[in-house]
């Protein structure tokens, strides 16, 4: 690709940054992602593709068909990452709706993979369209009970054979729901991120540096950039054509610097690493559905190698948090955390709260499956502040903002939107004659990432090792399922 003359900042390298610096520099724009932590991708935490939304039954077709297609990009730009395992949905005999509720939705889903998969046989990551999503009967799940428990996936069926042996079929509706919906994994992302940037002229990474400052350059068009070294505290400026902000939950605290109002909610959720040794097969990750913030929220079993599990639950004595959702407001364009959640963000969860929260979401998937009862704590959990942009708690599929001349915001709410928040910042540039559709190629309009997926299984695996242990994590969240 030929070198366009732009210089580009993005404030903050996690996935949506990390995304955003490779996607451009791999179409040789002069990219700076400036980071205020010592690594990429340590944000709040992802573990999920979200390939059609089936987690959000509160959101509309549209977002779904939106979350689909993003998913579907993702797969294709980061294999590596992507945790090829199915997704089993279930509904409590608690709840007011029917399985067969969600087929209407469903059935649009597989209708547009299908559409896709027709109009670019590429966009097949997965699986075939047809097994988009399957039903089964609380008579197949007795029958795969009884059967062997497998080493390797062979058939879809064969997802549900350890669940079976252990759920209580008893406390479900039938049929349950068996969805393409894959995993992902962070510390993967991150390894491919560092690893690719390596190998990227285009671009460079400035770690344990924060923006302090951002005042507009009158000619050329621009910003002037103050930037704090977190180690040193000395201080350097740079000049930039275009600066985004991809700073997260914290991207108020940029927008407050060059005094640009905004209307956004952060949200504080938590998620929960558990060991249970007698675990034995291969599981899908499991939903059951349930009522947000209610004692019977959704439970959220992620499997990994070993018996490890994340976990999660939608009360607000598990992964929700009273006072954990706050907005901006007309003073600021940063939404104020309560202190309580920015120590635990910045240095360490009180161990009775991680003990009484991971028991807490240990006991309510035991709920469903009794034997998970002895499942142990892990320790450190797996949190973060969530950015929502705009006044609707419930949105999911959101990319990027534009409100100044040369300057975007990031605003994705699912890890898997960060492709499309790269795009639309990237036709800005476009339109606003920092880059040269001659010199970018088919890669506007394609994803071009050849630097990126030339990274090597074997090193992507060893650094997403090594990231787990420094981040205190177990090795097998950074390990896929198959």
């Amino acid at each position: 690709m030929n070198q366009p003359s732009a210089k580009v900042a993005v404030i903050g390298g996690g996935v949506a940054g990390a995304t955003i610096a490779l996607r451009f520099s791999e179409l040789g724009i002069d990219t700076t992602v400036i980071e205020q932590g010592d690594t990429l991708v340590n944000g709040p935490p992802f573990c999920h593709l979200h390939a059609g939304g089936n987690f959000y039954r509160e959101i509309s077709d549209e977002q779904c068909l939106t979350l689909l297609q993003q998913a579907i990009e993702t797969a294709k730009v980061f294999p590596l990452a992507i945790n090829a395992r199915a997704t089993l949905v279930a509904l409590p005999k608690t709840e007011k709706t029917e399985p067969l509720d969600l087929l209407p939705r469903l059935s649009k889903l597989r209708e547009r993979y299908s559409q896709l998969v027709k109009d670019d046989a590429s966009n097949k990551v997965l699986g075939e369209p047809d097994e988009y999503f399957e039903l089964y009967s609380q008579a197949q799940l007795q029958a795969l009970a009884k059967s062997p428990l497998p080493t390797k996936i062979t058939k879809r069926s064969d997802w549900l054979i350890a669940f079976a042996k252990h759920v209580d079929m008893s406390k479900l509706k039938f049929p349950l729901v068996l969805v393409q919906e894959y995993g992902w994994s962070a510390f993967r992302i991150a390894a491919i991120a560092e690893l690719a940037q390596q190998n990227l002229a285009s671009c460079h990474i400035k770690l344990a540096s924060k923006v302090t400052g951002i005042s507009p350059r009158v000619a050329p068009d621009g910003w002037q950039l103050t930037i704090e070294n977190q180690h040193t505290k000395a201080t350097s400026q740079l000049d930039f054509d275009y600066v985004i902000n991809a700073c997260g939950f914290k991207s108020g605290e940029i927008d407050d610097l060059i005094n640009i109002n905004r209307q956004r909610m952060v949200e504080f959720k938590a998620a929960y690493v558990a060991h249970w040794p007698q675990c034995q097969g291969l599981w899908p990750e499991v939903l059951f559905y349930g009522e947000r913030g209610t004692p019977q929220g959704m439970a959220q079993l992620t499997p990994y190698h070993n018996g490890y599990f994340q976990l999660h639950g939608m009360t607000k004595e598990i992964t929700l948090f009273e006072q954990g959702l706050v907005a901006s407001n007309n003073n600021s364009a940063q939404p104020k955390l309560p202190q309580i959640f920015l120590d635990k963000i910045y240095h360490q969860w009180p161990a009775a709260t991680v003990q009484s929260r991971t028991l807490g979401a240990i006991k309510h998937i035991s709920q469903f499956i009794p034997e998970f009862l002895s499942a142990q704590v892990y320790g450190k959990p797996m949190f973060g502040a969530q950015q929502i942009p705009g006044e609707d708690p419930d949105l999911r599929a959101m990319s990027a903002s534009f409100c100044h001349k040369r300057y975007a915001r990031a605003e994705i709410v699912k890890a898997s939107s960060a492709l499309n928040a790269a795009d639309a910042i990237l036709r800005d540039l476009l339109n606003g004659g920092l880059v040269d559709s001659n010199q970018l190629g088919d890669g506007l309009d394609k994803h071009y990432f050849p630097v990126t997926q030339a990274c090597k299984e074997k090193q992507v695996t060893e650094l997403a090792l090594a990231y787990a242990k420094a981040r205190g994590y177990p090795a097998e969240l950074a390990v896929n399922l198959l």
